[in-house]
């Protein structure tokens, strides 16, 4: 179909009406558009209360009372005429904006689409003045209290075409809604009240910034968040990071603030994303509020029409510092860090009766029904399995104790003890026994346990002391809180990714990576790309640690690997490195990939599933996770632990109803 053919005119001047019709086309774009406008100026005007009254979703009518300083009946006028404002004056001005609004066209713009009045009293005036309809019309004496009401009516009553793009009733009053909350969240030292057909909505007091983020985003993110306050030199970044596990499958609960103006800026958000890159699992989204505060000079606020997006002075160094000040808040996630288990099972969550084992605890639990063989990144054919060397090495092991053995000698309530205090004690009299049996601990577990001869206070272990192993993959370990759940691959990775990690960043700063010398080098056949890459990439593999070098054109020797590695596989390490060098590049692999390869090379060299830990190496496990940054999740963002609390227990056995 063929466009209609231009009308040919002469160049004219516009009317100033069709002039705010147009530019209400991208202030005004629907009702939330004028609340975010109207509320902003409240604001500025330093309104500590604020009441925003919504009829048929803001079409009919946005009403907001503020108790601001109020406009002299004079300047009532200008209020509504295009381009008149009180917030610059000048270039200089604009560069440094330190209000919400200032460009001087959102009243006018919609006065030009709507019924306007607005009635104001500043606090030196014997009563209120009124003027209606456009900056052309008379102010005239009202009753009112201090402060300003802006009434908008009929939205798009002149312009029935842009009418007809609104939403729903419902659907026009969730936008509005969500422009409140937005600002609300951003200014808990000011009230905020909400109806919507008279109907009042919502109400927030002032309050502090904790109380009233848990309000407006419920508790599941109260109990699930991180506070986050850090500074350097011009820049501040504070407000709260949802933890990893209490992530969403939709990024509605992310709130970015600039000097204390809402945004979506892709650099802000690109930053928070990268931190979270590695705690993460699938294609989740984290939840947060945060709010970057720095000089007005260093950020332009006038790039978008709505306000919403920013461009940054210094870019590189606003990413860098948002990106390092969450990515050290997440690395608090670790047992000692927080009061919470990362995926906690309450009482609340657990039914009293009628409870299915079938399927684990829950679907956001962390744990897993999945079988450990269907499990790609827990081959349980890697390495050899360990045999069952403490009496204590496995509840559930398959492998059957014979008769008259230490095992069946021990005391029936040996593993039921009602505290943590009493574990010192259980576990001292094994340990010499233990000791002289034990093979070496697989990599990873060389912390030593704790002396056990002293009890030991609640406290000092979070994760309690192991009990036993359930099917080989998790540990059952006891606190003050009940039981505690740990998926031993998933936490001997994240051990292991994290000690990779530093390990790399001290060569860095100049220290020697620890490598393990094979005493007969460990050779494999390979094809002529995996031989080039090992030759041409003699460098980059050095600097990881590793020493692979050809001794003949089909034939690749591992000579050195990691020591952190060097009880897994050599053959398997060295191929998944090559694979990696040769897709990505050596440059890139030490610099953007890197931790992407070391998340490999962590999950093929953790412990695997149906591999017998004994007591020993699973407290050891448990107090290197204590001891670890990050170590809620995997690498992969899977929870590596979960708390059963006794209430829950309590509930599932119907014990005190």
């Amino acid at each position: 179909m063929n466009a209609p053919a231009p009308t040919h005119r002469p160049i004219q001047q516009l009317p100033d009406q069709l002039i705010s019709q147009i530019a209400a086309g991208e202030v005004v774009e629907r009702p939330s558009a004028v609340v975010k406008e109207l509320l902003e100026n409240a604001l500025d005007a330093g309104a500590t209360q604020v009441t925003i009254r919504l009829e048929e979703g803001g079409v009919k009518r946005i009403a907001i009372t503020d108790n601001g300083r109020g406009i002299p009946p004079e300047e009532l006028p200008l209020a509504l005429a295009r381009h008149a404002t009180s917030k610059i004056a000048s270039l200089t001005d604009l560069e440094n904006v330190n209000t919400l609004g200032f460009r001087g066209e959102a009243l006018a713009s919609i006065a030009s689409v709507a019924a306007v009045s607005i009635t104001s009293r500043t606090p030196n005036a014997p009563h209120a003045w009124e003027i209606v309809g456009s900056h052309q019309g008379t102010v005239s004496p009202s009753s009112g209290a201090f402060g300003t009401t802006i009434d908008v009516q009929d939205l798009y009553f002149n312009t029935p075409a842009r009418r007809k793009f609104l939403k729903s009733d419902q659907t026009e009053y969730g936008h509005c809604a969500e422009v409140v909350r937005r600002i609300a969240l951003a200014r808990p030292d000011v009230s905020f009240s909400l109806t919507h057909n008279g109907r009042t909505i919502d109400h927030w007091n002032v309050s502090e910034p904790a109380k009233r983020s848990a309000q407006i985003l419920g508790n599941d993110f109260a109990e699930a968040r991180l506070q986050l306050d850090e500074a350097a030199g011009p820049l501040r970044l504070h407000g709260y990071v949802g933890l990893p596990t209490a992530s969403k499958a939709r990024a509605d609960g992310q709130f970015f603030y600039v000097n204390g103006r809402f945004v979506r800026d892709k650099l802000l958000v690109h930053a928070v994303k990268a931190a979270y890159q590695d705690v993460l699992h699938g294609d989740r989204f984290p939840s947060y509020v945060l709010s970057l505060e720095l000089d007005p000079a260093m950020v332009d606020v006038n790039v978008h029409p709505s306000k919403i997006e920013v461009r940054f002075r210094d870019s590189r160094a606003v990413h860098q510092f948002v990106f390092h000040a969450v990515q050290r808040a997440l690395a608090q996630t670790s047992a000692t860090a927080h009061g919470n288990a990362p995926a906690p099972v309450s009482a609340a969550e657990i039914a009293p009766s009628g409870a299915s084992w079938g399927g684990g605890f829950g679907r956001d639990s962390g744990i897993s029904g999945t079988p450990a063989w269907r499990r790609p990144h827990e081959q349980t054919s890697f390495g050899s399995q360990l045999t069952p060397t403490s009496p204590y090495a496995s509840t559930f092991s398959p492998s059957p104790h014979p008769a008259g053995s230490r095992w069946d000698a021990q005391p029936s309530g040996a593993g039921v003890a009602q505290r943590t205090e009493s574990y010192g004690a259980l576990f001292a009299g094994v340990k010499d026994a233990d000791a002289a049996q034990a093979k070496p601990a697989p990599s990873g577990f060389e912390i030593p346990l704790p002396a056990t001869t002293a009890p030991a206070h609640d406290d000092d272990f979070p994760l309690g002391f192991a009990l036993a192993q359930l099917h080989g993959i998790y540990i059952l370990a006891q606190n003050r809180k009940g039981l505690v759940l740990v998926d031993m691959h998933a936490a001997h990775e994240r051990i292991l990714y994290e000690q990779l990690k530093n390990a790399l960043d001290a060569q860095a700063g100049g220290e020697q990576m620890q490598v393990q010398q094979m005493l007969i080098p460990v050779t494999f056949f390979a094809d002529a790309v995996e031989v080039g890459t090992a030759e041409e990439n003699r460098e980059t593999l050095q600097a990881l640690g590793f020493d692979i070098t050809a001794v003949s054109p089909t034939t690749l020797a591992v000579r050195a690997v990691p020591t952190l590695l060097k009880n897994a596989d050599a053959q398997t390490l060295a191929r998944d490195v090559l694979r990696d060098v040769r897709e990505y590049g050596g440059s890139r692999v030490l610099i953007e990939r890197r931790n992407e390869l070391l998340g490999t090379l962590a999950c093929h060299t953790a412990v695997r599933a149906n591999r017998i830990l004994s007591v020993q190496e699973m407290n050891a496990l448990l107090r290197q996770m204590e001891a670890t940054e990050r170590a809620d999740q995997c690498n992969h963002g899977r929870p590596t632990w979960v708390q059963l609390e006794i209430s829950a227990l309590d509930k599932l056995f119907l014990r005190g109803q």
